[in-house]
């Protein structure tokens, strides 16, 4: 099925809401809440397993899947108001949608349930694992879900039934989530390409070799987008002339990069696993800041009004000013955090290996 003629809506994120992997369609990885200092735990949910999944939030809901393969849905006061159980790990954040939760799984199935009470709508089976988030874009006032899946395809699914409408073949496996700008779907993956697939048609627009491959999720800014690879290197590329505009390494290591970048106004943020948070111009690489977490950074940074949040592998928080990267803040979690927190007004929530969902509040 093709779509040909198009209306695109890209809404913009409130600040009581983190609905999808990076908190917008374009994986900016920003928001306008107010970040909750001093840190103050305010409470703590205990699951069957560990998390590597970030968790989501929307409509005063927090939705988590663990490597249990279950779905929670708890409330902002961290009380369990339903559990969905699947067949396989959970290693992806969810979407929510029109009130519906979308997700995939280890078995390849990406699940639609009812947001309000965890009922299962309707389910669609990829070829092999779900390791990134959905995404969504809309055209003709109807929403349609894309994921990527180990089976080499971007899928493209009605979000109201699961009925496939394309699905565009890369040269390995798809392992992050998809970035939506106003005509496109953007992906890199295991195959070191980026990927530009026109999600009317579901045609690729532009193919571009970047690395030995990607491991995580790429964002986009009208027509710029940067990812991190696992060769060490940042690159920023410009779509609109087919290259790469800069490149950034680090000269003393080539660690590699699995987390996504954090975009705000002129400058984008980046952690590696050389242990650093770093800051660069994003129109022409320059470094800006960099900050010594101690540990490695496989998490993606959340920049929220003037503030940056970064989680580490050794189980540390930091809140650092994003004018010059200096430490607001730290919380010692004491367990691995491989992906980014919600960042709601207010409230900071993440997962971690130790099989806890951790909420930070005044």
């Amino acid at each position: 099925m093709t779509i040909c003629s198009a209306l695109i809506t890209l809404p913009a994120q409130p600040v009581n809401d983190w609905p999808l992997f990076r908190g917008d369609p374009q994986l900016n990885g920003y928001t306008k809440a107010r970040v909750p200092l001093p840190l103050r735990l305010a409470w703590t949910y205990q699951a069957e397993d560990a998390f590597v999944a970030p968790p989501i939030i929307a409509d005063s809901k927090i939705f988590a899947g663990g490597i249990d393969g279950s779905m929670y849905a708890l409330d902002m006061k961290g009380n369990l108001l339903w559990k969905f159980e699947t067949d396989n790990s959970i290693e992806a954040p969810g979407l929510y949608l029109n009130n519906t939760l979308y997700f995939g799984n280890l078995s390849g199935i990406l699940f639609a349930l009812n947001a309000n009470t965890g009922e299962l709508l309707w389910q669609y089976e990829t070829e092999n694992q779900i390791m990134g988030s959905p995404n969504f874009y809309t055209l003709n006032n109807q929403s349609f879900i894309v994921v990527g899946s180990y089976d080499y395809f971007l899928h493209s699914v009605q979000a109201s039934s699961g009925q496939p409408v394309w699905k565009y073949e890369s040269d390995n496996f798809v392992n992050g989530a998809a970035a939506i700008n106003d005509r496109e779907a953007l992906f890199g993956g295991c195959d070191g390409f980026l990927h530009a697939v026109n999600f009317r048609t579901g045609k690729i627009d532009k193919k571009l070799e970047i690395a030995t491959y990607i491991a995580g999720s790429v964002a986009v800014v009208d027509n710029l987008v940067y990812t991190g690879d696992y060769d060490g290197r940042f690159s920023c590329i410009d779509l609109e002339k087919g290259n790469i505009q800069w490149t950034w390494e680090n000269p003393n290591s080539n660690l590699p990069i699995l987390g996504s970048p954090a975009i705000l106004d002129d400058e984008v943020v980046i952690g590696g696993e050389d242990k650093f948070l770093y800051c660069f111009n994003r129109f022409n690489g320059s470094l800006k800041w960099s900050f010594n977490a101690g540990g490695r950074i496989d998490a993606s940074p959340v920049i929220a009004r003037d503030l940056v949040i970064i989680c580490t592998m050794d189980g540390m928080m930091y809140v650092l000013d994003m004018e010059n990267g200096q430490e607001k803040a730290s919380y010692e979690i004491g367990s691995a955090m491989a992906h980014n927190p919600a960042v709601v007004n207010g409230k900071i929530i993440l997962g971690a290996r130790d099989g806890n969902i951790y909420c930070f509040e005044k």
